[in-house]
């Protein structure tokens, strides 16, 4: 990697409808993993707009993580396991993307068994997101940890623990929204020094940012995979 030390990997929360239009930016193989969500996990029924744009996804061969809320640990890990199993049948999707994973060591246990539940069911790829730097025990639990997700003005002041500077830089990453496009560089910056290899940064705000792709979505492509 040249120019100013970036991250190497881009993954994408898409937490949007096949009709909004940005599904085909995401048809991209440069891509580390697109989290697909269809209705604040995989819904009731098979939506057939989701069951296309994920065949055309991974046909491009780009990893589809199924989303799924855990509640912070309050959600019986039977309905985990069944949404993870509605993923794979529904969408061909072979990886999960676990949220609201609390960060303090006493939840390990639980996740510990979450984990084990949703690779029963079929999880190649478990990634685990408790937007903040958790006990290191978790490292233990999941393919990947995300350990940021909030606005820019947060992420200027992320340090990473010891323990996260020890562990190959592709295990973590950081997803940071309300980041201007003349921030960005600084941005993919600050997830090289945090050791985060994988990254998405948006210039969307508002409840929830991860409801389009930003202005520059291109340019953080380049910037992340062609060095700049």
């Amino acid at each position: 990697m040249g120019g100013v030390g970036l991250a190497s990997s881009v993954a994408v929360p898409a937490y949007f409808h096949p009709g909004a239009g940005y599904w085909t930016d995401l048809a991209d193989p440069r891509l580390g993993a697109v989290v697909l969500n269809v209705d604040s996990g995989a819904g009731t029924v098979r939506d057939s707009g989701f069951a296309d744009v994920a065949h055309r996804t991974s046909a491009a061969g780009v990893r589809l993580a199924g989303y799924v809320d855990t509640a912070y640990g309050h959600r019986p890990p039977a309905e985990i396991e069944e949404e993870v199993r509605r993923y794979r049948l529904w969408y061909g999707v072979r990886a999960v993307f676990l949220d609201q994973v609390p960060a303090m060591p006493e939840h390990v246990l639980r996740y510990r068994r979450i984990v084990a539940g949703v690779r029963a069911r079929g999880a190649r790829h478990v990634v685990l997101n408790h937007g903040v730097y958790p006990d290191e025990a978790y490292a233990r639990l999941a393919d990947l940890l995300v350990t940021f997700e909030g606005p820019w003005s947060a992420y200027r002041h992320v340090r990473a623990p010891a323990w996260a500077t020890r562990l190959p830089a592709g295990r973590f990453c950081h997803l940071v929204y309300a980041a201007p496009r003349p921030v960005l560089p600084r941005a993919l910056a600050r997830a090289r020094r945090c050791n985060a290899g994988v990254v998405y940064i948006t210039d969307r705000t508002g409840a929830n940012p991860w409801d389009g792709l930003p202005e520059y979505f291109s340019r953080e492509l380049s910037l992340v995979y062609a060095g700049g």
